[in-house]
């Protein structure tokens, strides 16, 4: 039996590169690596805004970082090749759907060339062992059915966004199948669900939208509050992403595509999500749309993880109103003073603990 917590033995003086690790969900993950004694390279973009996790955190102290745009495949290759990483977390992408609406070109290079310029850095490094590659879970062509989508299910997008990163799959799935495989490196991709969690700040997201809303009086406008989606705690996928590189290093014929999120039976509506937000914050006021403002966006979204719970042990631990609780507990401390990297290493300690008890 697999354990369910990343195992800081393994991880231990583990030479790491973590594209990304500037983003939200970047930042998180470099907090865990450093808490488990890997030695973390980060490649990505300055942070984005003000504030950010990243620098509220103060990642930067935490890993060698570097400032280098994944469009720049020479760039990318020096800094992989000098890391000599043993392991590899791709998630530096554009990652908002309205964005991909505004400039499709910019997306397009960075999910999918992007992620080409990563993996052709791996062909013929001897030091690597294993790369996990995050997409999304709009990857899938999304029939609007009620329907859990699993991993060989058919790709798709009909926004930018979604289909750039179901093409990032077919890259992903060439370089494993054409070269890195052979080499020795086993490559999975990694589709997570929706994630929340304290120290997001992007524009255009629920959660986000809703903390600075609220913090200056407004009323949070609400475009599709019947959407459904698989939401899930930031550390879900990200303890995920640490599992499968685990699982990758010790057993490469669990390569391949695996889907990351909530039970079935748990994928919520936008008002449902809102509501408790609102509850769990206190207070504020919300605009509810009627679902017609804006560009396309699929109306249901559910994911399949059997795969994840039957070869990585990977299992739901924070139920939703858990997750909530926790991403609003955080923002509001954070709003009231307390420091953000000691707010994401206790609710890591705690989401630790669950793992342990279960």
């Amino acid at each position: 039996m697999l354990s369910i917590n990343p195992d800081p033995v393994f991880w231990h003086g583990r030479r790491v590169v973590l594209t990304g690790h500037t983003g939200f969900k970047g930042s998180w993950l470099a907090l865990w690596l450093h808490r488990l004694g890997a030695q973390v390279t980060g490649i990505a973009l300055p942070p984005a805004g003000d504030p950010n996790l990243y620098s509220l955190a103060r990642v930067g102290d935490l890993c060698d970082s570097h400032y280098i745009d994944i469009r720049d495949a020479q760039a990318v290759a020096e800094q992989i090749r000098r890391a000599q990483p043993e392991i590899v977390f791709h998630l530096a992408a554009q990652a908002l759907v309205r964005a991909g609406y505004e400039d499709p070109l910019a997306t397009y290079a960075t999910n999918v060339m992007g992620t080409a310029h990563v993996l052709d850095a791996l062909h013929g490094l001897e030091s690597v062992r294993a790369a996990v590659m995050v997409t999304t879970d709009k990857v899938y062509r999304n029939l609007e059915q009620p329907y859990p989508y699993r991993e060989d299910d058919a790709l798709g997008g009909h926004d930018p966004y979604s289909a750039s990163k179901a093409a990032s799959e077919l890259v992903i799935a060439s370089y494993r199948d054409a070269w890195l495989s052979a080499q020795g490196v086993a490559v999975a991709s990694a589709r997570a669900g929706n994630v929340i969690g304290g120290g997001d700040w992007a524009a255009d997201r629920l959660i986000p939208d809703a903390v600075r809303c609220w913090q200056a009086g407004q009323a949070l406008p609400i475009r599709r509050p019947q959407a459904i989606r698989p939401w899930q705690h930031v550390l879900e996928p990200v303890g995920a992403y640490l599992r499968l590189a685990e699982a990758l290093h010790g057993a490469p014929a669990s390569a391949g595509a695996y889907n990351f999120g909530p039970h079935t039976h748990e994928a919520a509506t936008v008002r449902q999500v809102i509501e408790h937000a609102r509850q769990a914050y206190g207070h504020g006021d919300i605009q509810w749309g009627d679902g017609t403002e804006g560009p396309h966006e699929a109306g249901w979204l559910a994911l399949e993880i059997a795969r994840a719970r039957t070869v990585l042990g990977v299992q739901p631990r924070w139920n939703l109103h858990a997750s909530i609780d926790r991403t609003m507990a955080w923002y509001r401390r954070q709003h009231e003073g307390a420091d953000a990297r000691a707010l994401c290493e206790a609710d890591i300690q705690a989401f630790e603990t669950m793992g342990r008890a279960a």
